[in-house]
């Protein structure tokens, strides 16, 4: 059976229009000359949606819509609690609509049902967290000093743009405009061209939560046309940017130009240090389930698993035997736990990187490559692939995107450390250990924006992440820090007489 023809009522309601129209000023509109693109379920490579095809006018139109919004008395003349209960009303709706956004995130992405699941819980997390932190936090502080009356105001920016990836579109949606928009900023998103659904639906479900127009406006289109033309606008006042260290340089240099502040959130190669006083099994079953996580399309999972010489020979054939496990299908199908890659694209890099690394000498644990799944001929799968061998193979430097691991033996404490920072990336890692003091100065010697211990994508609310080095700049995301990002400060003075 053909996914489009399991589509829940609302998923394919949502679907009808063709094309699917962007978001601007709090209406449903076509490209200002009419373009198009398609996106594809990768699970069966099978049309899913056209999508109306935005540049440089329908940012123009975009900005200037949130530009007003800004400046209105609906939105920049809102209280802060009344923000609030806007916010807390789309996290009630997304929470609502949270079967039909799951749906449509899997088959826009390709990822298993559970793992949607949890983007979209977490995207009515972040809307909670951040609307209740707006309400308690202080937006006017004295300053003590001499012959003077003197405050600091924290006010919003204006317009906040985001330019957000193909992986997680609607968590990474959640958590970038959630912040800026409790902040009292209005926002401008540009999705990836591979997966602009959820956005889009989001929108539906903000307008129906009582947005005023022009707060949230949704741009779809090609990162050289839309996302260009929003990074360099001069009408926007903040930029968020996920995705790779080389698109990273060219929007915050378009940024620099009009001295636009950025946060940029780039790629990883995540090190997972394993010592030898841990159950093989236990942690290879747990890296197996981070690697593979998304098909391994997460920018801060461990790629790089660093094991103790002593433990490495249970070490492998287990974490072997825990890939060889794992069931590849379409995300739709409830026994799936690793879906295709996004594209066909995406999984021919992966298997470039595989042929790469071999050819600068990793040795292959366990092969990967592409395979075929049934009733799905089409989709784009592949299957895990763990490598071995020098430290400076490709394969254990660069960013491969895609559910490959690379196993490094080491003897002490002090190697380890050295291996993980030995990368020019400085994203996440993980130490695991039963010794908490030996767990806690490595978590402390590894040069990352986030040092986990006996677990690995670890995200509680208010806890920040982002990046260092090749990793990225200008703050992170999931805390109080992000929130106050997206608020400027502003001295008021008086001299006294």
């Amino acid at each position: 059976m053909a996914a489009r023809d399991k589509l829940l009522p609302e998923v394919a309601e949502f679907l009808k229009p063709d094309p699917v129209q962007m978001f601007i000023d709090g209406q449903w509109t076509p490209a200002d000359d009419g373009g198009t693109f398609e996106t594809l379920d990768p699970g069966d490579g099978a049309l899913l949606a056209r999508v109306a095809e935005g540049k440089a006018a329908d940012i123009d139109r975009a900005v200037a819509a949130a530009q007003k919004a800004f400046a209105s008395e609906a939105w920049g003349g809102l209280a802060v609690k009344d923000r609030a209960v806007l916010l807390h009303r789309l996290a009630d709706l997304v929470e609502a609509h949270s079967d039909a956004l799951i749906q449509l995130e899997s088959l826009d992405v390709g990822k298993p049902i559970p793992q949607a699941d949890f983007d979209v819980t977490n995207v009515a997390l972040m809307l909670r967290w951040y609307a209740d932190l707006a309400v308690h936090t202080r937006y006017s502080e004295p300053i003590a000093t001499p012959n003077f009356e003197a405050r600091q105001i924290r006010v919003p920016y204006g317009v906040a743009a985001f330019i957000l990836p193909w992986n997680f579109p609607i968590l990474l949606a959640g958590w970038n405009i959630s912040p800026a928009l409790a902040a009292g900023n209005t926002v401008v998103i540009k999705p990836a061209e591979n997966t602009p659904l959820s956005a889009l639906l989001l929108c539906a479900l903000a307008k129906e939560a009582g947005f005023p127009p022009g707060v949230i406006n949704v741009v779809p289109g090609f990162g050289d046309t839309a996302g260009a033309a929003l990074a360099a606008h001069t009408g926007i006042k903040r930029m968020a940017f996920t995705g790779s260290p080389a698109v990273g340089k060219l929007i915050a240099s378009s940024c620099g130009a009009n001295l636009v502040p950025v946060k940029l959130e780039l790629g990883g190669k995540g090190a997972a240090v394993v010592f030898d006083d841990m159950d093989p099994k236990v942690v290879a079953q747990k890296l197996t389930e981070s690697v593979t996580l998304n098909t391994g399309q997460v920018c801060c999972t461990a790629t790089r698993w660093l094991v103790q010489k002593k433990l490495w020979d249970k070490f492998v054939p287990a974490a072997t035997q825990a890939m060889k496990s794992v069931k590849i299908g379409h995300g739709l199908e409830a026994t799936t736990q690793m879906g295709p890659m996004v594209s066909q694209t995406q999984r021919e890099r992966v298997l470039d990187y595989l042929e790469r690394g071999r050819k600068d000498g990793a040795e292959a644990l366990l092969e990967g490559g592409p395979v075929t799944v049934a009733d799905h001929p089409d989709g784009f799968y592949i299957t895990p692939a763990l490598l071995t061998g020098a430290p400076d193979n490709v394969c254990a430097q660069e960013e491969i995107f895609g559910p490959a691991a690379y196993a490094i033996p080491f003897g002490d404490e002090a190697e380890a450390v050295a291996l993980v920072n030995d990368c020019p990336y400085g994203l996440a890692n993980s130490v695991w250990t039963a010794d908490l003091g030996r767990a806690n100065r490595v978590a402390e010697a590894m040069v990352a924006g986030s040092s986990w211990i006996n677990g690995h994508n670890l995200f509680p609310p208010g806890v920040p992440f982002g990046g260092c080095n090749l990793s990225g700049l200008g703050g992170g995301v999931g805390s109080a820090a992000t929130f106050f990002d997206y608020l400027r400060n502003q001295s008021i003075v008086r001299p006294l007489e």
